[in-house]
């Protein structure tokens, strides 16, 4: 536990997000005194303080939501998306997800915060797994995009501030996260197979991990305030990897749907993606991508509560209201 309040109060950026909000609820339940930053007014769940601010940069101002905090979890961010429209998307990456946040690390150390927790993304340590590759935090960071490149960049600019400062630091990389209310590309995947299209994916053989949003909620719950967690950084997951087939096969179960898939050879595939400009997108659904989560179990004692079953049958009996942070591009 950390010194001072019995049970600390915390700061929650991004409160209303696919993240933010699973992750308030859980903490309420928990006791906890959660405070949540927002960008425009709307609702938080109850027993949730509520703080505007409209813009995350490096001139934000957080003297009122830093006041009496003891913990941040930094959720918020300029999240990846499929077509960026920004003339400089690294720029703009950049400003929000580094600058951002080294500024809001540098003021809550100044506030008196004793950690702040920063969710970041898979992405820092690069796109795809190969030969039987498995991503770990030992690994040296590859970001291939704008957006993994200013997370990395945020990464160590929130190591610079706790050598600074004193400020714990834990961050966590967690794959796409799925859960109640999924939307972005997992969503397009459950509405294709709520309509029963054949889908040309009945013979990929890659492996992905992914992340329940309940696994990942636990997670960062049990970093608030576990000793062993201050400035280290933790890979999340649900601790069973997936291939794409064997993903679709799941969650039409969880959906009681049957479901199509011609077993068309993942190289056919990459070909044809190739061929029409959509490489990306075979890579994502060819690819592998995996994640080692081992470090959370043995550093923090931590099991992923529910399974990949249980997540997936959770997602298909919430997706009606659809939000989502897309955090792997998958």
């Amino acid at each position: 536990m950390l010194m001072g309040f019995l049970m600390p109060e915390i700061l929650v950026t991004g409160a209303n997000g696919f993240v933010g909000d699973a992750l308030c609820v859980e903490a309420i339940k928990r006791s906890f005194m959660i405070r949540g930053v927002i960008r425009t007014s709307c609702d938080l769940p109850t027993g949730v303080e509520t703080v505007v601010v409209e813009g995350i940069d490096g001139n934000t101002d957080w003297r009122e939501a830093l006041t009496g905090c003891e913990v941040v979890i930094h959720l918020a961010a300029r999240v990846h998306v499929m077509r960026d429209d920004a003339n400089d998307p690294l720029a703009e990456f950049r400003r929000v997800n580094t600058a951002g946040t080294e500024h809001l690390a540098r003021c809550a150390a100044a506030s008196g915060v004793k950690r702040l927790v920063y969710v970041s993304s898979i992405k820092v340590n690069g796109e795809e797994t190969r030969d039987g590759q498995i991503y770990s935090e030992k690994d040296t960071p590859t970001p291939q995009d704008p957006y993994g490149v200013s997370k990395w960049e945020a990464e160590q600019a929130l190591q610079r501030v706790a050598q600074e400062t004193g400020l714990q630091v834990v961050i966590i990389r967690p794959p796409l996260v799925y859960g109640p209310s999924v939307k972005a590309n997992f969503a397009r995947m459950i509405k294709i197979l709520k309509k029963g299209y054949p889908l040309p994916l009945g013979v990929i053989h890659n492996k992905r991990s992914l992340v329940a949003l309940d696994n990942l909620v636990d997670l960062i719950v049990t970093c608030i305030d576990h000793p062993s967690a201050s400035n280290q950084t933790f890979l999340a997951g649900d601790g069973e990897d997936l291939s794409t087939t064997e993903l679709l096969q799941r969650m039409a179960k969880a959906m009681g749907r049957p479901v199509r898939l011609i077993p068309v050879p993942a190289k056919l595939l990459e070909l044809g993606a190739a061929l029409i400009g959509k490489r990306d997108v075979a890579q994502r659904l060819c690819g592998s991508l995996r994640v080692d989560i081992s470090k959370a179990r043995e550093v923090l004692g931590w099991t992923p509560p529910i399974s990949v079953d249980e997540g997936l049958r959770r997602t298909a009996a919430g997706t009606k209201e659809s939000r989502v942070e897309n955090t792997s591009g998958f």
